[in-house]
């Protein structure tokens, strides 16, 4: 316990500090936010406000992640939490590539969508091939599983291959999520936070209930691999989160960008997926899942119609154009992510009671 509010402190305070360093070195460099001409009008204001915070994120989640271990002493750093690690950092770097560019050919489009989906391929595909590596832990298992997962894994067995494509829909898919959602100064940062603070109580619910025996009836305790070092990461990130936000929250004094949007959104879908709770992340991450929803809805309608469902996709931006105020509209998604967070957690508790009664 004490490891995981270690790395939580230590990714409060890094963005806390580290985030108004960040600002004046990129305000220096002219690394400022080109906003789409055709988006709401009061978003012409925000152009030149620095962007790329992402980067502090990952760099308090990773060093809070560290510090959290050198405060446990011997405990060794397990391969889910480097695989978490690993997929935060390679889609920031992939996120960092489309920012730089949006900046350096002063445009609001950086990686072309060919380029950005073959970084996100990479990277999700080397997680879903080193996720099926490096047995250990109490039962000599994987970091992933071959079968598909809701609150625990279920019977249905996707083979190595299959896997793999799992994956990477799994990490394309939250990462290109999170990266709608970011549309409002602090809705993706504070929304994000509380993704990840349900998954720290998630591992370390695990890790205090995890199966210690083979034979045992699943029911009964959780086949999860190295649950703690993945709570650590989680606490790490969400301190980060809420750090960053500090900053980040309307007025903007920085974005986070595609360096921090698809860090976080791949960083979850990895957690989820080495926590066996896959399918949970849908209600965890219900706004996210809305956000995208909106934006298919409108393509689907608009391509197959000629009709717009909304004002605006995705969906933060058509509360703005129908006349509520960018901090109402942030407010009031908070809300519902902070009840799809409450009641994906629900759902992983309300699994337990049950169990304990069979």
């Amino acid at each position: 316990m004490r490891a995981v509010l270690l790395a939580a402190m230590v990714g409060l305070i890094v963005t806390l500090v580290g985030t108004p360093v960040a600002i004046r070195l990129f305000r220096a460099r002219g690394y400022g936010q080109l906003i789409r001409d055709d988006g709401p009008e009061a978003h012409l204001t925000k152009r030149g406000t620095p962007t790329m915070g992402g980067a502090v994120i990952i760099i308090a989640t990773v060093l809070g992640y560290l510090l959290g271990h050198l405060f446990q002493g011997s405990r060794e750093f397990t391969a889910s939490g480097l695989l978490v690690l690993f997929v935060m950092v390679g889609l920031g770097l992939v996120g960092f590539l489309d920012d730089f560019i949006k900046i350096r050919k002063q445009r609001s489009l950086g990686l072309n969508k060919t380029a950005k989906l073959v970084g996100q391929f990479v990277i999700a595909v080397g997680f879903g091939i080193l996720a099926l590596q490096f047995k250990g832990g109490t039962l000599d298992t994987t970091p992933a599983s071959l079968n598909l997962s809701f609150i625990r894994d279920t019977t249905f067995t996707m083979g190595a291959i299959g896997f793999v494509i799992w994956a990477y829909v799994m990490i394309s898919a939250t990462s290109n999520g999170v990266n709608l959602t970011d549309g409002l100064d602090g809705l993706a940062a504070g929304t994000a936070a509380m993704a990840y603070a349900s998954y720290v109580v998630i591992a370390f619910w695990q890790n205090g209930n995890q199966c210690r025996d083979a034979g045992v009836s699943v029911t009964n305790c959780y086949f999860v691999r190295d649950p703690l070092d993945v709570a650590i990461v989680c606490a790490a990130a969400m301190g980060a989160c809420f750090g960053f936000l500090w900053w980040n929250c309307a007025p903007a004094k920085i974005f986070m960008g595609d360096t921090g949007s698809l860090a976080i959104g791949g960083s979850l879908a990895a957690i989820a997926m080495v926590t066996r709770t896959e399918l949970l992340l849908l209600v965890i991450g219900g706004l996210f899942v809305v956000e995208t929803l909106s934006v298919i809805i409108q393509v689907v309608a608009f391509r197959g119609f000629k009709r717009r469902v909304f004002n605006m996709a995705p969906m933060h931006h058509h509360f703005e154009l129908a006349g509520w105020p960018e901090i109402t509209v942030i407010v009031r998604f908070w809300i519902v992510a902070g009840l799809a967070v409450a009641f994906g957690s629900g759902l992983f508790y309300a699994d337990w009671l049950s169990a304990g009664k069979l």
